[in-house]
């Protein structure tokens, strides 16, 4: 009996880290000219946010499009635009997920939208601070419904920083623009082996 539970317990231990591996949260890798950070998505509280954010990276939509917005000690934008500020097709629109119990921390990134609850497509903001301002609020309404917190930087934090502290202008009718292009490279799903 003893050999036949030491010969059980590899394979039971092998499949409860199975089933934690399957739990992991995904994490995605995004290169821009300044530097690589590393975001952990988190899918249980967010899963339509996430599934959104995950489609558009599996089409390539953010490879080549800029950080078009950026205010320091705020957050930084991007996803909907590239270096020509052209704004680029989207999908439809999704469910605001701010009522996850998720707060707009420093380094949390978030789904930019405007001030229609449920209207946000691609953009995204990654706080530069604590922005609790930007969390849901019961009886809040359309104002302070918040905005949907989906997951948080892991790695390259600094980056962040450095993307923050770029000059800004006015720029094709947009403000807080980089003076010089801050350029998302790519957008890509981390290899979890």
């Amino acid at each position: 009996m003893k050999n036949v539970l030491a010969l059980l317990l590899p394979v039971l231990g092998a499949g409860t880290l199975a089933c934690q591996d399957a739990k992991k949260n995904p994490v995605v890798v995004m290169e821009t000219s300044l530097g690589t950070i590393e975001i952990e998505l988190d899918q249980e509280k967010a899963p339509i946010t996430v599934k959104n954010f995950l489609s558009y990276v599996e089409k390539k939509h953010y490879d080549g499009t800029i950080f078009h917005r950026v205010k320091k000690n705020f957050m930084i934008q991007g996803g909907g635009f590239d270096k020509d500020m052209q704004q680029k097709k989207t999908d439809a629109p999704i469910k605001n997920e701010a009522k996850n119990g998720l707060k707009n921390l420093r380094g949390t990134i978030a789904m930019a939208r405007t001030p229609e609850i449920d209207s946000a497509t691609s953009q995204f903001f990654i706080s530069d601070k604590d922005n609790n301002f930007l969390d849901h609020k019961p009886n809040g309404g359309n104002e302070g419904y918040g905005y949907a917190v989906f997951g948080k930087v892991t790695s390259g934090l600094e980056v962040v920083d450095k993307i923050a502290g770029v000059r800004t202008g006015d720029r094709g009718g947009h403000e807080n623009v980089p003076v010089e292009t801050v350029e998302i490279k790519s957008v890509k799903l981390k290899d979890r082996k």
